[in-house]
């Protein structure tokens, strides 16, 4: 049994999807099918919540952006027979749903209707493939991903779904089942989702409660790059990594696959492979065990978009540990994620995302015992294997405002 993701470049017109059917015709296996929301749809659906949640008259306009961006694709497939019954459920549901108040809670709201997203994409992939007759099965995730309240960011009842998902892709009378990512629910049926980007990590949830043979991540590049090919010249694909690698590199920023994706396939030695959906005859690139030592190129990792907060204790008193844990403390209170800390005698350095709230208003409340300074629009730019030529070239005529190094890693932050 195999598990394919494929992500919203894949299904992001008549075309890909067309494509994607031919991928999945090729595989005879037992499968699971683990599909994103399409294009750029889940940008276009915040758009949504948010004017949902503040209660404006643009969510009808955002509604039917959204509609109209799927009615053409639907077209297309299914020639010219407009959506699917299956479709257009969807889409009443989610019409009550913007009739409806909104509650209090922005990150419920939020969960609720970014949902729909995958529901719809996969939907329509599934319904396609029966037309041409490729025999599948619709699964709503939901119903077997079990998770905590953390909307947002909600963590996984391994229990309960390992039990859950046994049941509904038994493959009793079905070889191949359509699914989504990104996507969960909890005890009580209240969508939530797994962190933006998370569709990765639910294609890893099943092949780990499934003892898959192997997880697929089809992506719009040949396999996993030692740069981004949009941001750096002269990128090659690296063949093989292993676990740990490829976790320093997602934790670090690289957005080919998500952070979490490979615990639940280190823990019961599951290969991914990232392969591209232009070019399916590809080896791409493996991520498996590996016990020996393996030489890579220097591997660059740019995220964007970072802030830089500077604590200071306003006695003029060292760092101490009560210091870092009051800080940590507040960050998990606040759901506010470090991509990098630093202390020195009497600061604090915090590298973070740019984050979506008042982050002003948030930082307020450590006023009291801190001097606080920040710096905005900065790039974090990591350097995996690097060499100090490789580091000299880097950081040549930028201004740097931190930098840390270890044997493997150097880190710098500067200006974007």
């Amino acid at each position: 049994m195999k598990v394919y993701k494929f992500g919203g470049a894949s299904v992001k017109d008549a075309g890909a999807v067309k494509n994607v059917a031919q991928i999945i015709k090729r595989e005879q296996d037992t499968m699971v099918v683990v599909i994103s929301a399409m294009g750029k749809m889940t940008n276009l659906l915040e758009t949504l919540v948010r004017a949902y949640f503040e209660k404006s008259v643009k969510k009808w306009e955002i509604f039917n952006q959204f509609r109209n961006y799927h009615l053409e694709i639907t077209n297309q497939l299914f020639d010219n027979n407009g959506m699917p019954e299956s479709v257009l459920a969807q889409f009443a549901e989610l019409e009550m749903k913007l009739k409806r108040n909104p509650s209090f809670d922005y990150n419920y709201e939020y969960d609720q209707i970014i949902c729909f997203g995958e529901l719809v994409s996969t939907q329509i992939v599934s319904d396609y493939l029966n037309f041409t007759g490729i025999s599948n099965q619709w699964a709503d995730v939901r119903n077997c991903l079990r998770t905590d309240e953390m909307y947002r960011d909600a963590n996984v009842d391994w229990g309960l779904t390992e039990q859950l998902v046994n049941e509904i892709f038994n493959f009793d009378n079905q070889r191949l089942y359509i699914t989504q990512g990104f996507i969960g629910s909890t005890i009580i049926n209240q969508t939530t989702t797994l962190g933006r980007e998370g569709s990765d990590f639910t294609a890893a949830i099943l092949g780990n409660v499934l003892n898959a043979e192997s997880v697929s991540i089809w992506k719009d590049v040949p396999g996993v790059l030692s740069a981004d090919p949009k941001k750096m010249d002269g990128t090659v694909k690296i063949d093989s990594l292993s676990y740990r690698e490829a976790v320093e590199m997602t934790h670090s920023g690289a957005q080919v696959i998500h952070p979490k994706t490979m615990k639940p396939l280190h823990n019961k030695k599951i290969p991914l492979y990232v392969k591209s959906f232009m070019a399916p005859d590809e080896p791409g690139t493996v991520i498996h065990a590996i016990d020996h030592k393996i030489e890579l190129p220097p591997i660059f990792i740019m995220k964007e978009n970072q802030v830089l907060i500077t604590l200071s204790p306003k006695d003029f008193s060292f760092i101490s540990i009560e210091d870092i844990d009051r800080v940590v403390n507040f960050l998990l209170e606040n759901r506010v994620k470090i991509t990098l800390m630093q202390q020195s005698a009497i600061d604090l350095n915090l590298v973070l995302d740019a984050p979506e709230a008042d982050w002003e208003e948030i930082f307020s409340k450590l006023s009291p015992y801190y001097t606080i300074r920040y710096n905005t629009d900065l790039v974090l730019i990591t350097i995996r294997h690097y060499t100090e030529e490789v580091l000299d070239w880097m950081v040549k005529e930028k201004d740097i405002y931190l930098e840390q190094h270890s044997r493997l890693t150097a880190r710098m932050l500067v200006k974007q």
